[in-house]
């Protein structure tokens, strides 16, 4: 299984988010998750300007297998979204935590990502 980058908190849904500065994060799903679903073909992310609330669904990826749900790690406000995912959904699968990126959100309580994991607690979830 591919290395958890160690600069990534992890919520127990399998997103990660990565925060940016102080105020924004970028999010996006694990390698494990992205394992799991296979080849992804469609993914629908949350509209821009959208409040989104921590633990909340926010947009979905389907996949040969199934559909997943995409939920929220943090609540704030979404402030772009990966439009190339949105063309080329399988670039989730290919490059998870870079160019398969779903969606930036503006932290409305950054206290929620100590409710996140780190990548030791989340790699121990996933049995790794």
């Amino acid at each position: 299984m591919t290395e958890l980058p160690e600069d990534l908190l992890f919520s127990t849904e399998h997103e990660w988010v990565r925060v940016d500065d102080s105020t924004s994060a970028r999010i996006g799903i694990t390698a494990y998750a992205a394992g799991e679903l296979g080849d992804i073909v469609y993914a629908s992310l949350p509209t821009v300007g959208t409040s989104v609330v921590a633990g909340d669904s926010c947009g979905e990826l389907e996949s040969t297998k199934s559909v997943s749900d995409i939920f929220a790690p943090v609540s704030g406000v979404v402030v772009s979204i990966n439009e190339a995912v949105a063309e080329e959904p399988e670039l989730v699968g290919q490059d998870p935590y870079g160019e398969g990126w779903l969606f930036d959100i503006e932290l409305a309580n950054q206290d929620e990502l100590g409710d996140l994991l780190d990548a030791d607690a989340y790699a121990e979830q996933i049995g790794e």
